[in-house]
């Protein structure tokens, strides 16, 4: 992650300076970084999940976005784009433009050598002070392999590792099944 200015900014001159930039920057407290492209397997492996909550939840009253949607951890003072997101019910919003949002039920990150730390540690720890997520999904790139963190209480998250070709991860919050060989169909050897 590189860090992109020096200077602290507000939360107000980062959302301007966001919706003028070509690229996307996540903020955290004042500091901005960029967020960088990622691989063609990282795409694959997003666009598998993405695709297969979407068919699960397409008669549901639930909105699957992909890393373009913002969301904001309003304790944190933070702003990220999460590589996919579900919401359901009526969706809040921070902003009149409907770019960032507040109440995701689900998050997924696919992981990448330069992302898994963060993604485990400090904004896993961040995302936990949304109120509103109850399921916190880690898709591995360089394995196959799902980590899932699923709330139980305010303080108390489960952990469950899959990782046989036939597994099957069960999202209890939107009632979607997460199939191991349909989230890695395309995925060649050489990540």
């Amino acid at each position: 992650m590189s860090v992109y200015a020096p200077a602290m900014l507000t939360e107000g001159e980062y959302l301007a300076f966001e919706r003028i930039s070509e690229q996307k920057h996540e903020y955290y407290d004042g500091i901005i970084v960029a967020e960088a492209g990622g691989s063609a397997a990282h795409n694959r492996i997003t666009m598998n999940a993405l695709n297969s909550l979407y068919n699960q939840l397409i008669n549901r009253p639930c909105t699957v976005y992909s890393s373009d949607m913002r969301v904001k951890i309003p304790r944190k003072n933070s702003y990220v784009y999460p590589d996919g997101v579900v919401v359901c019910g009526e969706e809040h919003y921070d902003d009149t433009g409907h770019e960032t949002l507040l109440n995701p039920i689900v998050i997924i990150e696919v992981l990448s050598p330069s992302t898994e730390r963060h993604d485990r540690g400090k904004k896993f720890e961040w995302y936990r002070s949304i109120e509103s997520l109850e399921e916190y999904v880690l898709i591995a790139q360089e394995t196959q392999r799902i980590d899932h963190f699923r709330r139980q209480s305010t303080s108390l998250w489960t952990f469950t590792s899959i990782g046989a070709e036939e597994a099957q991860l069960y999202l209890a919050s939107i009632d979607c099944t997460l199939i191991l060989n349909a989230i890695y169909h395309n995925i060649s050897e050489e990540k």
